[in-house]
Order: C-alpha cells, then structure tokens, then sequence
C-alpha cells in the first residue's frame, strides 16, 4: 500500500494485520481518486472506519485542507499515527478513536468528500449516512463513497434514504464503491 499521488506520493504505508480490517486495494484506491481527480483540493475529507488511514492520507497528500480520521481500533489508530508521520501530514489531520455514532457528533463541520469502508457484513456504512443527515453534515454539494462488498443489499437501503441520491457505482473484483450525494430542493 502506498501513496499514489501528490505531496507524499511513492511513501509506503503500513496497514493493519488483522481479519478485521480490510484496506483497500492500490487499483480500486487509484481508480477511485481517478474519478475524484480535481474534487479534492482544499475539501473537507471524512475517513469513517478509517483502518491504516490510507484514502485519508491520499486526499490530504493530493491537496485536502483537512481529514477527520475515525476508528473504534486502538491498534488501527496506531498504525494511522504511523502513516501521517511518515507522511508528514498530521499537521492536517484530525483523530477520533471512538465508535463512529460518538466520532460523528465530534466533527464541527460540514464533510465535502466523505469515505465510508466498515468491516464488511456490517451494515455500519448504512447507519452512519443516516447518522451524518441527523447531524447535518453533509450539504447538496457534499459526496459520500461507500466501498461495500453488499452491494445490492446497500443500494436498497440507500435508495430508501429519500433525501439521498446514487449517482455511480462501479466494481472492482469483489470490492464496489457506491457514489451518494443529497438530492438537490
């Protein structure tokens, strides 16, 4: 796993050892900030369940102002601190190690870009859309990517969201990655 592109671009990052965590795969990383090309330069970034932190860091690396980093795993979170070192990207970096329900309430502001990866056969991603409405971080220019292994299982429960709108999907092996922003009024 590395850094694709932008100020830390080449810097190798650890991840986690564990049949918890599942970080994501170079190519589908690379295609995803492909289509996200001129979308993160001076956003708000959001790495819910944000394991080694590595689509974080890619954000901030390529241009983001700032990323709220969020796991519940202490260890995760270790790892995470190691990746923004090396980096040298922790001067924009914020880190809450708490479930992602009391993460959110910690987050002051409005999320432009936001990166949801639970555990998969959780429906976590789901919960925590709802969670970001209630809350009132996300706007109409916000956008929301879930990677997801249930696919059709999440796009039913989006599409029950009637304030949210898919606008892409697109699959890479087993991964998917779901394209979400608020409808328009």
């Amino acid at each position: 796993m590395r850094v694709i592109s932008g100020t830390a671009r080449g810097t190798k990052l650890s991840s986690i050892e564990s049949i918890k965590t599942r970080p994501t795969l170079d190519r589908v990383k690379e295609s995803l900030f492909n289509i996200l090309q001129d979308k993160i330069k001076d956003k708000i970034i959001l790495d819910l369940f944000a394991g080694s932190g590595a689509l974080g860091i890619e954000a901030l690396s390529r241009g983001a102002q700032k990323a709220y980093f969020c796991d519940i795993n202490y260890d995760a979170i270790k790892i995470l601190k190691q990746n923004l070192d090396k980096t040298k990207l922790t001067q924009k970096a914020i880190i809450i190690n708490k479930d992602y329900k009391i993460a959110l309430k910690q987050i002051p502001d409005k999320i432009d870009i936001a990166f949801l990866d639970p555990p998969y056969k959780m429906d976590f991603a789901i919960n925590s859309i709802k969670e970001m409405l209630n809350l009132n971080l996300i706007s109409k220019e916000s956008l929301l990517i879930v990677e997801t292994d249930e696919i059709t299982r999440d796009i039913e429960e989006i599409e029950k969201i009637t304030d949210l709108e898919i606008i892409d999907k697109r699959k890479y092996g087993r991964a998917n990655l779901i394209f979400i922003k608020k409808r328009g009024n």
